[in-house]
């Protein structure tokens, strides 16, 4: 419930920000694009491919996120997956609203064009009507929000989570193929500008790399360990490590759910217990 209240409090926000920003939207003629003159232009009546293809992307992940409660072999838990999406989309949509709203760029969708009905909205009579979102109109018909593509940033999170969570190399390539063929067909229907496209491709990738450097990896539940959500803290890996290379050289083995500090004794930590007993040693020895 946690999970799915974020979600949808994360695309509100992008929403209110897209809708905003259309108000802003100044129609012009569409800037010169490397994109637009290499790809043929697709026309108003195929505009519906690129949307059917990242609707495949779409449900085929979800639909693999849940296989887990179908298939009793478990590689993943549906949770912890839909956790780390969530943090890459959440940090991207983030990245992308600063950076749609720092320079407004005449859109080269044909609503957006000059002379369309749809490329400026009527000044609003109040913030309620900014904060109400006109759905599916509002969303489809957007002008504004171009950099970067936000249907790039689902299709990439949606790839490089299955690029680390899959099993199947036939369809992790697919999935790269299908990323490159997306991208494509946005600058060919003339939704986005190639920039938008390509600064999409080089950001996701790095906002999915900072997120799991910053966010470990949640422990399984088979092996009775706690789940750790928050990043440690240098003197806690410290601690650990010298616990871990202790239990090596004793010939244990590691359990990752004794990954705690040392607890205290009468008081007393046990490594100043250690120390006292070397000191009385050393004193009794004539």
């Amino acid at each position: 419930m946690t999970l799915y209240i974020g979600r949808e409090a994360s695309k509100y926000i992008h929403g209110v920000a897209a809708r905003g920003v259309h108000y802003l939207h100044q129609p012009g003629p569409t800037l010169q694009d490397l994109g637009f003159f290499l790809l043929p232009e697709l026309g108003q009546d195929k505009a519906y491919i690129s949307e059917t293809v990242f609707m495949f992307v779409f449900l085929s992940f979800f639909l693999w996120t849940f296989h887990p409660f179908v298939v009793k072999v478990k590689k993943f838990y549906t949770v912890q997956i839909w956790c780390r999406v969530l943090a890459y989309l959440v940090v991207s949509q983030t990245l992308r609203i600063f950076t749609f709203y720092s320079t407004q760029l005449p859109g080269p969708n044909y609503h957006c064009r000059p002379g369309s009905k749809l490329a400026r909205l009527p000044e609003p009579d109040g913030v309620l009507e900014v904060l109400v979102i006109n759905f599916p109109q509002g969303v489809i018909y957007g002008c504004g929000d171009l950099i970067f593509s936000s249907h790039m940033i689902f299709t990439l999170v949606f790839v490089l989570t299955y690029q680390k969570y899959g099993t199947r190399r036939c369809i992790k390539q697919f999935g790269w193929s299908i990323a490159i063929i997306q991208s494509l067909l946005i600058v060919a229907s003339r939704k986005h500008y190639t920039v938008d496209v390509v600064v999409a491709w080089y950001t996701v990738n790095l906002v999915v790399f900072f997120v799991d450097k910053k966010l470990p990896e949640l422990s399984g539940r088979t092996n009775g360990s706690s789940l750790i959500l928050l990043p440690l803290s240098t003197k806690d890996k410290d601690k650990w490590t010298k616990e871990e290379n202790h239990k090596l050289l004793n010939g244990n083995s590691v359990n990752p759910a004794d990954r705690r500090p040392r607890s205290q004794s009468n008081g007393k930590n046990l490594e100043d217990v250690n120390i006292n007993q070397v000191d009385t040693s050393m004193n009794s020895t004539p």
